[in-house]
């Protein structure tokens, strides 16, 4: 299994290379050269695994066993995924009128970044201790993912962790998992921007060859191969699960699954569409907020953005860069890099492209894309509380509006992905007039110390940012070289 760079310039590189990686060298993201097929008989043996062994199953497809034997990827999965908090890590809510809710948020941040960061920081830490090396993590983040990345490395002495997140643009309680992380490997950054605006500086830093070689600079967004790998489980888990395959019969061809998708950042419907160019056959619905740029694309091919990312109920998905998209145009283009170098150089540019045609077509085959207002969100939230006193969080009510709005077929089975517990948004809960009982574990984080710094607006922000960012960086491998606390 060798990985290349979506833009052409780089093949021929191993997991452990991608795995320590960011963006490729030559600016694309990194996929598998070539994708394994998984058969009608190999999902059938499948179909009574526990969550963690799928892991472990999904995940040998794609890290061979002389970089990381099979009994040590079976301890590093059992050992990243034993504290969540129900015992089978991803739950089914099924509720009225065949309303089905995968719950993927039971980890420690109560997100859906959990089930892959957890992992990927244990394949981390394993090869920095092989390799007697050291990391800097370098985050930026819409909510989710910089609370995740914290909570899971915290305390680990090969890592650094540096956390970007836009100041005003997250939850408190998104907030407080990032700074109340006293460690001394985690460094946390309020910038006064939209995420988007934080990834411009971010790329501009990963380019650097000469700064991410020496101080082992990556990336634990799902700009990371290793997150998207494991994000390929819960779909197929949920395959296994709900499409009715038990029951069919193993003459006829595998039953499809519906499966409706909270876009953002597009790590998880592109996770969807590699599972699904796996031989799965899943139907895609990318749901997003009114940053609105994956529903355009899909329906119109215009790849283009808004003069703004827009504050919504659903803050983690207020994007206007789905750098995923990118992962989805090369696999759909035939893994054109020629082409998808085209696209997002010029998209970086002018922030705007129209796909090709026969893009285009292949894109909206491959998914449909709807969009939900914030009205909707409440709506859909109150909706399902009044049917099944059930909560949901804004994100998962952006997936689950399409239930109440698109009627689902007799002969297709359907599921919602939950990307987070309803208890990280108590403002979004309390505006569609619901309440909650807020978690003992969320509750102590009001009393903890806090620490971030600031990365303020100014005229050139997007450079000074990237100053201050890479000043941080040589200070800590300086302070680490040197063997002391860099806050003492």
């Amino acid at each position: 299994m060798k990985y290349c760079s979506t833009r052409g310039g780089v093949r021929g590189l191993d997991f452990c290379d991608v795995l320590f990686s960011g963006f490729a060298p030559d600016g694309g993201m990194f996929m598998p050269e070539s994708l394994p097929v998984l058969s009608p008989d190999a999902l059938r043996s499948w179909t009574g695994l526990r969550f963690s062994q799928l892991v472990v199953e999904v995940a040998s497809l794609f890290i061979p066993t002389h970089l990381m034997p099979r009994d040590h990827l079976e301890a590093l999965v059992t050992e990243a995924l034993s504290n969540f908090s129900v015992p089978e890590v991803v739950r089914f809510a099924k509720l009225k009128e065949g309303l089905t809710v995968v719950e993927l948020f039971h980890g420690n941040t109560l997100a859906f970044k959990d089930l892959a960061m957890t992992c990927t920081v244990r394949f981390l830490d394993y090869f920095l201790h092989k390799q007697k090396r050291r990391a800097i993590v370098l985050v930026g983040t819409s909510g989710d993912t910089g609370g995740s990345a914290i909570q899971s490395a915290k305390g680990l002495a090969q890592v650094d962790v540096v956390v970007v997140y836009p100041r005003g643009r997250v939850t408190p309680v998104q907030e407080k998992h990032m700074t109340t992380c006293l460690q001394d490997n985690i460094h946390v950054f309020a910038a006064d921007g939209s995420s988007d605006d934080i990834d411009v500086a971010l790329r501009r830093l990963f380019a650097e060859q000469e700064l991410v070689r020496s101080h082992g600079l990556m990336s634990l967004n799902s700009v990371n191969w290793s997150r998207i790998m494991i994000q390929l489980a819960h779909f197929i888990y949920a395959y296994l699960h709900l499409s009715g395959l038990e029951k069919a019969s193993a003459d006829r061809p595998l039953p499809p699954l519906e499966v409706v998708v909270p876009t953002g950042g597009a790590g998880n419907i592109a996770a969807g569409c590699i599972v699904k160019q796996m031989g799965v056959p899943l139907q895609l619905v990318a749901m997003v907020n009114t940053n609105d740029i994956v529903q355009r694309t899909v329906q119109c091919g215009d790849f283009s953005m808004a003069a703004d990312v827009k504050q919504t109920l659903a803050p983690a998905i207020d994007i206007q860069d789905p750098y995923n998209m990118e992962r989805v145009f090369w696999l759909l283009s035939g893994r054109d890099g020629a082409l998808v170098k085209g696209i997002m150089e010029e998209f970086h540019r002018s922030h705007r492209h129209t796909l090709p045609d026969q893009l285009h077509t292949a894109l909206s085959q491959a998914m449909s894309a709807v969009t939900v207002t914030d009205e909707g969100i409440m709506e859909t939230m109150r909706r399902c509380w009044e049917d099944n006193r059930y909560l949901l969080c804004p994100h998962t009510a952006v997936a689950v509006w399409h239930h109440y709005h698109t009627p689902s077929s007799a002969k297709l089975n359907r599921c919602y992905l939950a990307t987070a517990s309803p208890a990280k948004f108590q403002s979004a809960v309390q505006r569609a007039g619901l309440t909650l009982d807020l978690p003992a574990s969320l509750s102590s984080l009001d009393k903890m110390d806090a620490r971030c710094e600031d990365l303020e607006r100014s005229p050139a922000w997007a450079k000074d940012w990237e100053d201050t960012l890479r000043e941080r960086i040589h200070s800590i491998s300086s302070a680490r070289e040197s063997n002391v606390n860099y806050y003492t």
